[in-house]
């Protein structure tokens, strides 16, 4: 009995050591050893923790991402859900790419989660998360997040905390694939998935034009400059 049992135990020992070279031997090795640049995104994982949702700073104020506050000098092409799109895409008033390299502002004070290219078809992209206050309950708090994507250039770290209003890229083409112009979203939850720009339903997204209307926080007529952060 001692020898078939001995030879079962070296058996299953040699299964779990070719499972472990073959899939835990390479994510040990990517966990520590690869920088985090290399590995491709894998939003599966991507969620913000309770801690880093109590740490996001509270945004009160959204303005528009391109030309002024209130979103003058341009012009929203293909608005939310217009062809199954799930952003609005905001285009200089001279089209065509009269507003390529166009200052990209962060819409509300929020923390950078992602800045990088997710895949071919979103070109260079940013990612803020923020606190959020309920409009329904003023003592609740939501997560919502804004997308900034087909940038030409991103300026924005991950990690960092940027203001209202602060220059976090560029207007651009997603190297080449679209006339240029801003990809601009608004997502409800703490899941940091660039997922896709066109869906049958709205999925966690809502209309970024709504959504900046109804939490400006401020008159028509007031475009004041975020108060500064403390940098450091």
């Amino acid at each position: 009995m001692r020898l078939p049992s001995l030879f079962t135990f070296l058996l299953l020992v040699l299964l779990g050591w070719m499972l472990w070279e073959r899939i835990g031997l390479k994510v040990w090795m990517a966990r520590h050893f690869e920088s985090p640049l290399e590995r491709p995104l894998d939003p599966a994982f991507l969620r913000l923790s309770p801690l880093e949702i109590v740490q996001l700073p509270l945004a009160v104020r959204f303005d528009y991402p391109m030309g002024t506050a209130h979103g003058a000098f341009t012009y929203n092409a293909q608005p939310f859900r217009i062809s199954r799109h799930l952003g609005d895409d905001l285009n200089g008033i001279g089209g065509g790419n009269s507003d390529l390299g166009d200052a990209v502002y962060a819409a509300g004070i929020g923390q950078v989660v992602y800045a990088g290219v997710p895949g071919p078809g979103w070109g260079n992209m940013v990612i803020l998360a923020h606190r959020v206050p309920d409009l329904e309950d003023a003592g609740q708090e939501r997560v919502y997040q804004t997308v900034y994507a087909h940038l030409d250039q991103i300026l924005a770290q991950p990690g960092k905390t940027v203001n209202r209003g602060e220059k976090i890229g560029t207007v651009g083409t997603a190297n080449g694939q679209y006339l240029a112009h801003l990809h601009f979203e608004v997502r409800e939850g703490p899941y940091i998935n660039p997922g896709q720009g066109y869906a049958d339903a709205p999925l966690n997204r809502v209309s970024p034009e709504a959504f900046i209307a109804q939490r400006r926080g401020a008159p028509d007529e007031q475009m004041n400059a975020p108060p500064k952060l403390n940098r450091r």
